[in-house]
Formats: C-alpha cells, sequence, structure tokens
C-alpha cells in the first residue's frame, strides 16, 4: 500500500560536523576549526574572513564570515548561559583558539568596549580611537577633531580591563546601519515623491510597508548606494 511512497530522513546530517563541537561550561564552541574549514572543503585562510561576535536577550554567539561574501556564514561557538561582558568574550575567544588564527573582529560598539578593555556604559571615553568625551554636550557639534588614543593604561581614561585583542584587529561597525541612515531617509521621504515611487519600484519583492517602514538589509542599502539613477 506504500510502495509509491518516498520517506527521506535528514535528522542525522548534522552528525558529519557534530565531532568538531565541544559543549563545556554553557558554551557550545569549534574545537577544530580548520579540519570543519576540509571537511566542508574551503581553504582555512584567516585572512580572508572576519570574526563577528554579538548577543541577543537569549545568547551570545560567534560567527566567521568571508570577506568577500563568497561563502555563507560559519557558526563557531554559541551559548544560551553566558552574559554580554568582558569575561565572556574572553572564555569564547579562548575556546576558538583566536590567537591561533588572529581573524579581524567586528561587532557593535558596545562589544568593541569589551574587546578594548574598556568601561562599558555611559562613560567618559568611549571611543577606543579617540579621546571623544561623550558627556561634552557643548561640544558635540562644535568639535570634530579629538586627539587620538596612543595607549590603553588600565584605571586611566576609561580603560577598565586588559585587551583581548590588538586595536588594529577590530573593524569598526558600519554607521550607516548602526544609525539608521537609510532608514531614517526613507521615513522622511515624501510617499507622494518621484524617489519613492522609484525606491519602491526598485525593490518589487519587497513589501510596501517594510519599504514605507525603511526595513532594509546590508545587501539592499549597498545595491540603491550604487544605483545611478537613485540620486
Amino acid at each position: 500500500m506504500l510502495d509509491d511512497v518516498n520517506i527521506t530522513d535528514q535528522r542525522t546530517r548534522h552528525e558529519t560536523f557534530s565531532t568538531f563541537f565541544t559543549k563545556e561550561d554553557g558554551l557550545c564552541f569549534c574545537n577544530d576549526i580548520k579540519g570543519m574549514f576540509e571537511e566542508i572543503g574551503i581553504s582555512c585562510i584567516p585572512s580572508e574572513w572576519r570574526l563577528f561576535i554579538d548577543s541577543s536577550t537569549k545568547s551570545l554567539k560567534a560567527v566567521l564570515l568571508h570577506n568577500g561574501n563568497k561563502f555563507p556564514s560559519l557558526p563557531i561557538a554559541h551559548s544560551v548561559h553566558m552574559k554580554e561582558n568582558y569575561d565572556s568574550v574572553k572564555i569564547l575567544l579562548d575556546a576558538v583558539k583566536y590567537d591561533e588564527y588572529n581573524w579581524q573582529l567586528i561587532g557593535d560598539f558596545k562589544m568593541v568596549e569589551f574587546l578594548m578593555g574598556l568601561q562599558s556604559g555611559y562613560t567618559k571615553f568611549p571611543c577606543y580611537l579617540c579621546l571623544w568625551d561623550s558627556r561634552a554636550d557643548a561640544k558635540h557639534y562644535i568639535q570634530r577633531s579629538w586627539p587620538e588614543r596612543t595607549e590603553f593604561c588600565i584605571g586611566k581614561q576609561n580603560v577598565k580591563f586588559s585587551s583581548i585583542v590588538e586595536a588594529e584587529k577590530v573593524l569598526m561597525p558600519p554607521l550607516h546601519i548602526k544609525l539608521g541612515l537609510m532608514k531614517q531617509f526613507v521615513k522622511k521621504l515624501d510617499q507622494t515623491s518621484d524617489a519613492f515611487e522609484y525606491l519602491r519600484k526598485f525593490f518589487p519583492k519587497l513589501s510596501e510597508s517594510k519599504v514605507k517602514a525603511g526595513i532594509f538589509v546590508g545587501p539592499q542599502i549597498r545595491k540603491i548606494f550604487a544605483d545611478e539613477l537613485f540620486e
């Protein structure tokens, strides 16, 4: 009666890569990154990848992103128990043997503070590149140049811990995403204007509600920035 029914079982497909991961002290991480690359069939060249670290209210995660976006992202660490703080980030990097691969790192501004050992929260010198005084409200739109940060001395200029990585290895997050420039721009557009109509036709598969709300992902933002007619 069931001779013409085909059943496909995919619940064991994870077993190929399960040996490359270890769960320890609430952290699941890749214990053999080179081996995982070989199993996938990708050359393990650290300079061609960057490490993205971020957290939500429920998890802390680390993902390898290819610099040219030619390969999919590769999750290498995940935890639902560890909080986003200096100690957790240090444990995560030690677990994935960061010193061996020395990737460039990227994350939000809060993550950058952890990587550089800066005090988190509303602080006087929140930037790891310069000594921008975030409390100098009167100078925020007047003074454009701030002195360069030349050292990371614990207890001085907002440095609370020793740096986990070298400052040169940290990449700042894209400002157009962090500041929501595209979203603010679209929301201020006259929805009856030619510019808004062109934008709606430029992304025919995107719902009109998302276009009106200015909800775009990175590749879509780069695509519209590169369009010569949109200007």
